[in-house]
């Protein structure tokens, strides 16, 4: 078959990062725009990128791109798609839609043309008048922008960042997506410590563990497309099997972190053992400022509070000046630092090496970087 073109979704800032995941896995011909990474690929492209992409939102199909000023254009335009090679007969084909600096400014309007358009072409397919929609789920989104119209199929499901070891929340958790992306922003690889002084749920200490060991991501979850009749389930069976085959979980870990709050503690416990490890990665109820990480040329990545509230302000300046006087103490240590603090630097005492705009949700935040020495050679991980 032809070459699909396929879409891997991100947030706002973090479209190099998936990029370079992409291009990890073998993808040579990426495009980056944004919010969106485009490459292409076979059906088994589609198991494996959602298997094992750690920044990504989602994976999506491109179905086509044309001209939309009006609804007649819209409603040809998505006619003339190739809908049947995908959606079954009493397949499930919600439509969803954005509308930014188009004529077409109305979702549910454009969204309803989409529907009565594929509906349409899917008639001609099954030479029927009505759909049951009780089958495989086919999530369709149109996106409007600047009069054109880009039709997908979503092949992910819930998000990405659902990995699957997560049963309980705290009150603001760090999406695993975005925990993934700030350590492979850093330095960090599986023969130096890790250490994360605000850890609260888990999320960073798992994520970086998962990367030590080179675990696929979505092995322990499922997909919209595993239902999906044109991907044979051979290839589902290929995908996941390369993938457990690939775990290399003989290597040590130097994981851990802590947190001021007990109950946030507990909640980490459980998903770090929900993760498979439990025996890796060592976590403590501690204040930031007795945090005391062992080992040299380790890396710190955090996402201290941010102090939303004016009551909480003080307690994240003194949070912040303790954990900048502490990496006084750590000279061989790198520290990363997400936050939408304005007055980090001010409050942690140094100027960053670098700094990075990033969305946390729809929080704008700012990545600080303290890149310290990396370790000599002969501690340096040997390539196989």
């Amino acid at each position: 078959m032809a070459q699909l073109q396929l879409i891997a979704t991100s947030a706002m800032g973090l479209e190099a990062v998936v990029a370079r995941e992409l291009k990890q896995l073998g993808y040579e011909d990426v495009t980056i725009d944004n919010g969106r990474v485009f490459f292409t690929g076979d059906y088994i492209d589609i198991c494996r990128c959602n298997l094992w992409l750690r920044s990504s939102d989602r994976v999506l199909v491109k179905m086509g791109e044309f001209p939309a000023t009006t609804f007649d254009e819209l409603f040809e335009g998505t006619k003339a798609l190739p809908w049947e090679e995908w959606i079954p007969a009493d397949g499930e084909f919600p439509v969803e839609g954005r509308s930014q600096k188009s004529q077409l400014s109305s979702v549910p309007a454009s969204q309803g043309i989409v529907k009565k358009a594929i509906v349409e072409k899917l008639k001609l397919t099954y030479d029927t008048e009505w759909f049951p929609e009780d089958g495989s789920r086919y999530v369709i989104e149109v996106i409007l922008l600047n009069d054109r119209a880009l039709l997908t199929l979503d092949t992910t499901g819930p998000g990405l960042h659902k990995r699957g070891y997560r049963k309980l929340v705290t009150e603001a958790p760090l999406k695993e997506t975005l925990a993934a992306a700030l350590i492979q922003l850093s330095r960090w690889n599986v023969s130096r410590p890790f250490y994360d002084p605000c850890c609260g749920s888990g999320t960073m200490l798992i994520e970086a563990a998962m990367i030590g060991w080179n675990i696929a991501p979505g092995l322990r979850r499922t997909f919209n497309s595993e239902d999906w009749a044109v991907i044979p389930e051979e290839l589902w069976e290929q995908a996941r099997e390369e993938a457990f085959d690939a775990v290399r979980d003989d290597i040590p870990l130097q994981i851990s972190g802590s947190d001021i709050d007990p109950e946030a503690i507990e909640v980490a416990m459980a998903a770090i053992k929900s993760a498979g490890f439990a025996k890796e990665i060592e976590v403590s109820v501690l204040p930031a400022h007795r945090a005391r990480p062992q080992g040299d040329y380790g890396v710190i990545i955090t996402n201290p509070p941010y102090g939303e509230r004016l009551s909480e302000e003080k307690e994240v300046q003194k949070l912040l000046r303790s954990l900048g006087r502490s990496y006084l103490d750590m000279p061989t240590w790198s520290f990363f630092a997400i936050t939408s603090t304005k007055a980090f630097e001010e409050y942690f005492g140094h100027k960053a090496d670098k700094r990075r705009k990033l969305f946390n949700g729809r929080i704008e935040t700012q990545y600080y970087q303290y890149l310290g020495p990396l370790p000599p050679r002969n501690k340096a991980p040997q390539s196989s």
